[in-house]
């Protein structure tokens, strides 16, 4: 009896079974996951403006996944570019899976805000800005960083003075605008011809416009600043 008591303690043992108040040891050590996505989180973040810090958080002790040779951290599709994200991290072998680690990327650097009250429609001069600095991943995805991206833009709606600047709170100027009189340049191989024409709708620069000529027919061209229509032929 005795002989099989000692058999059956040493099966519960070899389940892990005999002593259940012991803690169970990952099969996947969380340490070289953790560093993955810290290795990854730097190289995407790297061309962040600003003074970057990157936390890592927990990934469990307590998992089952099988351990790993070779690791690979991934974005899910359509992350943060910053702020509180989520990283996969795939197992390449000598098993596949998949687990996902919390993380953190905060940015300190400069941002524009508007310097006095700006009005829809308004177009951004260098007197309506001014910059701040402060932590950017506090601010939407799409702030401002650079006076480039904002001036000779138009706003899309009123903001009020000290507001961060994002790029959705601005639209390119029309280049040109119905019913203005513009120059329509037609270019090919060898050749450029002027005419004047009125533009019949209104249109960015890079975008489409139809345009009419002086002799009435209506023709098709790109819009471009300085109020004229550009016409490529082949």
């Amino acid at each position: 009896m005795k002989s099989v008591v000692c058999h059956l303690l040493s099966v519960l043992a070899l389940l892990g079974l005999a002593h259940p108040s012991q803690p169970a040891f990952a099969r996947q050590d969380p340490a070289p996951v953790r560093a993955e996505v810290a290795r990854f989180l730097k190289i995407q973040s790297h061309s962040l403006p600003g003074e970057v810090s990157i936390q890592v958080g927990d990934f469990a002790s307590d998992n089952v996944l099988p351990a790993c040779l070779q690791l690979e951290a991934f974005l899910p599709p359509g992350s943060r570019q910053w702020g509180r994200l989520t990283v996969g991290v795939r197992c390449l072998a000598p098993s596949t899976w998949s687990a996902y680690v919390p993380a953190e990327i905060r940015v300190k650097g400069v941002y524009l805000v508007t310097a006095a009250p700006v009005v829809a429609g308004q177009i951004v001069g260098p007197n309506d800005l001014r910059r701040e600095t402060g932590e950017l991943s506090a601010q939407a995805t799409d702030v401002l960083t650079d006076p480039s991206q904002a001036i000779g833009y138009a706003a899309r709606v009123s903001l009020a003075a000290g507001r961060p600047l994002a790029a959705s709170h601005l639209r390119l100027p029309p280049a040109v605008v119905q019913g203005q009189p513009v120059k329509v340049i037609s270019r090919g191989a060898g050749f450029e011809v002027a005419n004047d024409g009125t533009a019949l709708s209104t249109a960015s620069d890079g975008q489409g416009a139809q345009v009419r000529l002086s002799t009435g027919q209506v023709v098709r061209g790109v819009a471009r600043n300085g109020g004229f229509i550009e016409i490529i032929t082949p």
